[in-house]
């Protein structure tokens, strides 16, 4: 990594339970991650003593409390806000990140156009790609399963390519391109939003791009809340987003229509 690329980790945790720890740890010790930013957005008072204590014997590492849960997007723009290094890395509480990966998602960017929002391969305990880590742009056909979203059945590419969107799970981007097209969109609660920040890096003449040589492995469902609130967080979203990118009358027409099934539809998706 060049000397000059200094990177802020970003980890928004809420009832994240013990994989915050090995996410923390991996993060730690990676000598790449120049500074950890902690957000909690609400954590059991064990937790809480715990990260207090993490923070205090790790230089690189700080916290913020942001009180009432106010939602992944605004918490990642928290962190974004008092960050220092020249790229921010957003990674899940329940992920840790495999070392070696920070080289290849900086150079992945290289010799791009900002904005470039660059993510990785996030797979399983057993190795296996998960599904999200690279698809292709988000339509309402796609959503409802008329067409393909997500690109994990896909041959796996060998190097970095482009895509139409990544997972907010694990991925890295400019400090200043992020903090100037915005940011995470905050009217969303959970879920969508990383779709929706890689749909502006494209609108702005960027590129998002998927790099299988940077991966971190992904627990998955380790918070305790409850996957039916989850879900309606995600129809939700799923509807903003749509009404949000509607082309024309058309489009929010037809948006409003399938508003409805979305929740249906992702539960048939399970």
């Amino acid at each position: 990594m060049s000397d000059l690329a200094t990177v802020s980790a970003i980890v928004v945790s809420y009832h994240t339970g013990p994989r915050l720890h090995e996410c923390l740890y991996a993060l730690k010790s990676d000598p790449d991650v120049s500074e950890i930013i902690v957000v909690d957005n609400g954590n059991p008072p064990d937790a809480e003593a715990w990260l207090d204590a993490f923070v205090a014997r790790t230089d690189k590492a700080r916290l913020i409390r942001s009180g009432d849960n106010p939602g992944f997007g605004t918490a990642v723009n928290q962190g974004a806000a008092s960050a220092l290094g020249a790229f921010l890395l957003v990674i899940n509480p329940d992920a840790v990140i495999r070392r070696g990966s920070i080289g290849p998602l900086l150079a992945a960017q290289e010799g791009e156009a900002n904005p470039v929002l660059v993510g990785g391969k996030i797979f399983d305990v057993r190795g296996r790609e998960e599904r999200g880590c690279r698809r292709n742009t988000l339509t309402i056909w796609r959503a409802l399963g008329l067409g393909k979203w997500t690109l994990e059945t896909d041959p796996a590419p060998a190097g970095p390519i482009q895509v139409g969107a990544v997972s907010g799970a694990f991925f890295l981007m400019n400090r200043t391109a992020f903090r100037r097209i915005g940011g995470f969109d905050e009217a969303y609660f959970l879920h969508v939003e990383d779709v929706d920040l890689c749909r502006r890096v494209i609108a702005a003449g960027g590129h998002v791009i998927y790099q299988p040589l940077a991966g971190a492995l992904h627990y998955g469902s380790t918070s305790d809340a409850p996957s039916a609130v989850v879900q309606a967080h995600k129809a939700r979203s799923l509807a903003r987003y749509f009404r949000k990118f509607a082309s024309g009358p058309a489009d929010r027409i037809v948006a409003a229509l399938a508003t409805p099934f979305l929740g249906l539809a992702l539960k048939l998706r399970g």
